[in-house]
């Protein structure tokens, strides 16, 4: 009998390039992270010894992107402080908001930093393991700007460690995303990365809104993908969510400060 040879994983030269551009969210209040984060925005709350606002870069550097654009509002001072003293890549350019502009509108400011071809967005108070390839090369292999607008990473409900909520996503096997129904149970959680097109805000609201507007817009046209992770993810939302997650982390003999 023949035995089917093993699939061969894809070869550096296979993948597609990163976008070289991220926007990475950092202007939470971190209200259900409170007290911890009555006295430190919670990007700057540290699991297993490094900040998740550093977590987060740190995946942004392996991808080789060269310039993060991060926003700030609550106690942006201390986050810029913080990011004055990192030395390795990306370059970063600050976006400090005097009222907090949600997701999409924190990104719309800071479009004109962004420039004119898809970038990365990333929140800055997550916190993943990748698996056999980066999240982000995946994401990026996946990529297709003909027919997507933005490309959202998903986590499976079930897989996420510290999440409670009713999930936010149906998706097909070709990553076409439905919106969880009132009162039902998704499968799909959003992860907190995406790769979107500066496009998708035009005609977009001013000030204040949710990328949730802009989403539904792109689903709604068809061009709203999915991509599951398959890796680690934590949902560090809450004190007892951050000790369980360096519990859990600790148990898997995850050192203080990884990569």
């Amino acid at each position: 009998m023949t035995v089917p040879a093993a699939p061969v994983p894809p070869t550096p030269a296979q993948h597609s390039a990163p976008p070289r551009r991220a926007m990475v969210l950092a202007a939470g209040l971190g209200l259900r992270m409170r007290p911890l984060t009555l006295n430190t925005p919670k990007p700057l709350i540290p699991v297993m010894g490094r900040t998740l606002l550093d977590r987060a870069l740190d995946h942004l550097e392996r991808a080789n992107v060269e310039t993060a654009v991060v926003n700030t509002h609550y106690k942006g001072e201390m986050i810029a402080a913080h990011l004055a003293e990192r030395t390795t890549p990306p370059a970063i350019i600050l976006s400090p908001e005097e009222t907090a502009l949600e997701t999409g509108g924190g990104i719309k400011r800071a479009l004109p930093h962004l420039g004119a071809d898809p970038f990365l967005a990333v929140n800055a108070d997550i916190l993943w393991l990748d698996g056999p390839v980066p999240a982000i090369q995946r994401m990026a292999d996946h990529w297709d700007p003909e027919t997507m607008d933005a490309l959202l990473l998903l986590m499976s409900t079930t897989r996420a460690v510290g999440y409670e909520g009713l999930g936010d996503f149906q998706m097909d096997p070709e990553g076409n995303l439905v919106r969880r129904e009132e009162s039902r149970v998704a499968p799909f959680v959003y992860a907190g990365v995406q790769i979107v097109k500066p496009e998708l805000f035009g005609d977009s609201p001013d000030g204040a809104f949710s990328m949730n507007v802009l989403w539904d817009r792109a689903m709604a046209a068809g061009r709203l993908r999915g991509i599951a992770h398959d890796g680690l993810w934590y949902h560090v939302g809450t004190p007892a969510a951050l000790q369980e997650t360096e519990g859990l982390l600790a148990m898997d003999g995850m050192r203080p400060f990884w990569p």
